[in-house]
């Protein structure tokens, strides 16, 4: 997903998807390991997408401490 995917939702949403995408990320390493991956790729979009909401995240709680 793009960025700007992920500024456009809540706080709320931001943590459902987050769940979302670490199952997601979960069941992919066992496909990995059973060699039953069908899209190689998509390991790496899901952990990059994590690190785009972790990220958005963190800013969001540093710019409400700023305030």
């Amino acid at each position: 997903m793009a960025k700007t995917d992920f500024t456009d939702r809540s706080d709320d949403q931001l943590g459902e998807q987050l769940g979302q995408l670490k199952k997601e990320q979960f069941n992919l390493r066992f496909q990995a390991a059973t060699n039953q991956l069908e899209k190689p790729s998509r390991v790496r979009e899901v952990r990059r997408d994590i690190a785009r909401i972790k990220t958005l995240q963190a800013q969001r709680t540093s710019a409400a401490a700023a305030k």
